[in-house]
């Protein structure tokens, strides 16, 4: 038995390396798919896990909610005489200021799939190496606007009336979500370089709610200190819910929406390519 298995293996051929790429590769190879279509699949991916874990709809639809009804009625009278008059400065304002705030969960959504070893697969795919992060804030864009919805649908029923009428609105909410595209690009980065959720979280809220509570968000800039007025007069969430309220209002400011814009396109060239260089070491 042992003879004539020595023999079978002797006259074997050997295989040679052309014969074996053959047989492994049998076929031509699917074309390497673009940077917008590995984006994408990416962002399909977001939404899938919002629809898995629907939790995650909490931060942009009972949060909003929150946000208006307190704000609204807790300062209205005391602000504008009464909530109906108040809201019509303060919906815009809080609008930019709760989707601000739920950026950070991107940064928090990073880490966990690092924690999980996620990443480790994405990059060893033959696929444009930023398209998971793109992919992470093409999908928080749909929760953006989902946020935005949802707060003007409540602005509505409390009296809201935007003089810009829906083009206004749908202006002001389209600036709004691209600032929030390019402001989500501070927390991938702090996602990949802190080591847990509960950190990026911490340093998130650390870095929003000097930006959001330090604004016009709630009240004329005029009535502050000098001192203050400096630092609220140029944040740039000042100048984005300027830029927001005028546009619902049906004025087209050309300033705050220019400083929008600008401070959108720093905060991608700068953390865009710091993220990316954290990404390939992590």
């Amino acid at each position: 038995m042992s003879t004539a298995t020595t023999t079978e293996t002797k006259d074997l051929a050997p295989v040679s390396a052309e014969s074996l790429a053959a047989l492994l590769v049998g076929g031509a190879r699917p074309p390497r798919p673009s940077a917008v279509s590995a984006s994408l699949t990416f962002g399909w991916r977001a939404v899938l896990k919002i629809k898995h874990v629907p939790e995650q709809l909490f931060d942009v639809t009972a949060f909003p909610i929150m946000m208006v009804l307190m704000y609204t009625y807790l300062f209205g009278g005391a602000l504008a005489g009464s909530p109906t008059e108040y809201i019509q400065f303060l919906l815009p304002g809080i609008l930019v200021m709760s989707v601000v705030m739920i950026t950070m969960y991107t940064g928090v959504s990073v880490n966990t799939d690092i924690e999980k070893g996620v990443f480790d697969r994405f990059r060893s795919l033959p696929v444009w190496r930023p398209a998971p992060m793109v992919g992470y804030l093409l999908g928080d864009a749909l929760r953006y606007t989902v946020a935005s919805v949802v707060m003007l649908t409540v602005g509505l029923i409390l009296g809201y009336r935007p003089d810009g009428g829906a083009g206004g609105v749908l202006a002001g909410i389209a600036l709004l979500v691209l600032f929030a595209f390019a402001f989500s690009w501070i927390w991938t980065m702090f996602g990949l370089l802190l080591r847990t959720e509960k950190s990026v979280m911490g340093v998130s809220m650390m870095v929003i709610f000097p930006l959001t509570f330090l604004s016009n968000v709630f009240v004329d800039p005029r009535t502050m200190p000098g001192w203050l007025q400096a630092f609220v007069n140029n944040s740039p969430v000042t100048h984005l819910a300027s830029a927001v309220r005028g546009l619902m209002d049906g004025d087209w400011p050309a300033d705050e929406i220019a400083w929008s814009l600008g401070w959108a396109a720093l905060f991608v060239l700068v953390f865009g390519p710091v993220t990316m260089r954290l990404y390939n070491r992590k």
